[in-house]
């Protein structure tokens, strides 16, 4: 328990919400409670909704270590084993995020609640699940009123970045840089005039365009409105609001197009099918023996290995670059209940830390340090030593400083197709790249354990950290 004598570093605490903090102390993620706050929160805490809602893991679990009047209040929050946040999201995580957050919105009102802030920054996700993190977020509302303020950050954070991915094939990574999402003048001048009348624009963007030119006009100043009704009246219009706002989400669903990789496990020539077989029991073996808790599977395309660390015990991480490989990754993963969480990520361009002071978000490989018992890398070193051109050394450097003990590597020579096809007439550059150069570059880090050779040449070995 953390002595309020001694407090965490700067860099550890969150400043941007008025009620209070949210800090780590070890492996313990704790959140103060101003004085002026406590009572409400810790009311909410306590209250039969918040707690049916932590049984049931959409809410993160939470514990009153101190609490006493007028004084503040110390929570401890259950540390989710790997945050991820919306910019590394698959198109499905974003929608499952948001669903989950109109459920929990439109479920409050009965108990006299209501959702005050609506952004994605408020979801982390448990395997497959998203979960509520944010205990700060829910407040009393005012039983008269129609108006649910968040909407509007509901809309900026959520729903617009979604129609630009949508519609426009925006990156929805690109919100990493735009803390309160997107505004609609934002979209307005990349829409046709067709575009702009159709749905979802109509509603997202040029009626509140409208609105605001003829506020403006007006001398009118949005969101002032304090309209009062009889609490019924006020409860269904609030509920109207939530429904409209999930029937434009459910809207929201990109066309499923195949990409580069999302069929590669079925499309893979140069991998005959005796030599998948050979490959996946390979893995099987490794992890079935080894038994790590936690596995990341970097290159994880729709998630093969990742669902054999599964069945093997681990809960898995699984990084990918391709989008909608990542998206059916997870996809499968929550259909099945698969302890899997897929994010777009790159091994070779992690992502950065974000926020002021570059604080606020841990970067990729902070949040990774340390954290797994076993790395795979199937069928990626080569991406990396070629096309992303990073010096094995320096890619057994990272592998170190990510798993904790175990890792499993496939090695690609330099004659294989896939290598010659990535060289584009530079073989010479990379010559020197066989196993022994591998083995060498491994022998300051790790020791081999197992090898197998398949059918076309490839090479998989079981590596252990040296102590």
């Amino acid at each position: 328990m953390l002595q309020a004598e001694s407090p965490a570093p700067i860099h550890t605490r969150t400043f941007r919400d008025p009620q209070g903090r949210l800090f780590q102390d070890g492996e313990s993620v704790l959140r103060e409670i101003y004085p002026s706050h406590a009572n409400d929160v810790l009311a909410w805490i306590r209250s039969p909704l918040a707690q049916r809602w932590i049984e049931q893991h959409r809410l993160v679990a939470t514990e009153i270590l101190e609490s006493a009047p007028d004084q503040r209040a110390l929570l401890q929050h259950e540390r989710i084993f790997f945050p991820s946040y919306p910019w590394e999201w698959t198109p499905g995580q974003w929608r499952s995020a948001a669903a989950l957050t109109l459920d929990l919105c439109e479920e409050s009102l009965e108990s006299g609640f209501i959702l005050k802030d609506a952004t994605p920054l408020n979801v982390l996700f448990s395997g497959p699940e998203p979960v509520f993190v944010d205990v700060l977020s829910f407040e009393k509302r005012e039983l008269s009123s129609p108006i649910w303020i968040a909407y509007a950050q509901f809309v900026r954070m959520f729903l617009l970045p979604l129609a630009a991915h949508v519609q426009l094939g925006w990156p929805l990574a690109t919100v990493m840089h735009r803390r309160d999402g997107f505004e609609p003048a934002d979209l307005e001048p990349w829409l046709t005039f067709f575009e702009r009348w159709r749905s979802p624009f109509r509603s997202l963007v040029t009626l509140p365009m409208m609105f605001e030119k003829r506020a403006g006009r007006s001398n009118m100043h949005l969101g002032t409105d304090r309209t009062r009704m009889s609490p019924d009246i006020a409860t269904l219009t609030l509920r109207h609001t939530i429904r409209n706002t999930r029937t434009a989400l459910n809207a929201l669903v990109p066309p499923q197009r195949p990409s580069r990789w999302s069929e590669y496990a079925e499309t893979a020539t140069h991998y005959p099918d005796k030599d998948h077989a050979t490959k996946q029991a390979f893995v099987r073996r490794v992890l079935c023996s080894t038994r790590p808790a936690h596995v990341l599977d970097v290159g994880a395309h729709t998630g093969v290995y990742s669902r054999i660390a599964a069945e093997c015990g681990a809960e898995v991480i699984a990084w990918d670059t391709d989008l909608r490989a990542t998206d059916l990754n997870w996809q499968t993963a929550q259909k099945n209940r698969l302890p899997i969480l897929p994010i777009v990520a790159d091994f070779a361009r992690p992502t950065p830390a974000v926020g002021w002071s570059n604080s606020e978000y841990a970067g990729l490989l902070a949040r990774s340090a340390g954290r797994f018992d076993c790395v795979l890398m199937l069928g990626i070193l080569h991406h990396l030593l070629v096309a992303d051109q990073i010096p094995l050394e320096s890619i057994v450097e990272q592998l170190a400083g990510i798993s904790t003990r175990w890792a499993v590597l496939e090695w690609i020579p330099k004659d294989d197709a896939q290598f010659l096809g990535l060289s584009r007439g530079r073989e010479e550059l990379y010559a020197h790249l066989d196993e022994n150069f591998l083995v060498r570059a491994l022998s300051q880090n790790f020791s081999i354990r197992a090898r197998e050779t398949l059918q076309n040449g490839r090479i998989l070995l079981q590596v252990e950290k040296i102590a």
